[in-house]
């Protein structure tokens, strides 16, 4: 069982659930998350090469999803993934456990994407 953070924790228990955290919920509901996965995961970068390792493939779908529906570039949405609890939960990351993957990275680039012409 892991442990909440403290900002996870007093996030949790606020009163107000805003838009963003309605619309991440109606997208985490709608969206086949599997199966997408199931189809980029056979073509997504695995570990084990020399350098920088990549962002699980779960991850960057997400992250992918966000900057889509936000218009977010790879720098906005690192700024917006430290500034917003809401996107954090909506992609996986715990501040407490890891850092926001660094925009150096090229998030769309990397999840390549473009190979299924989904942008």
């Amino acid at each position: 069982m892991s442990q909440r953070s403290f900002a996870s924790a007093e996030y949790a228990m606020k009163k107000k659930r805003t838009r963003r955290e309605k619309f991440l919920g109606e997208m985490e509901r709608i969206v086949p998350w599997t199966r997408l996965i199931a189809v980029i995961e056979p073509l997504y970068p695995s570990s084990g090469r020399v350098g920088r390792q990549p962002i699980g493939v779960t991850t960057m779908l997400r992250m992918y999803c966000l900057q889509q529906r936000y218009g977010l570039a790879d720098e906005a949405l690192e700024d917006a993934l430290y500034d917003s609890q809401a996107l954090r939960d909506f992609v996986g990351i715990d501040l407490s456990r890891q850092s926001v993957p660094d925009a150096t990275v090229g998030f769309s680039s990397s999840c390549h994407f473009q190979l299924f012409n989904w942008h």
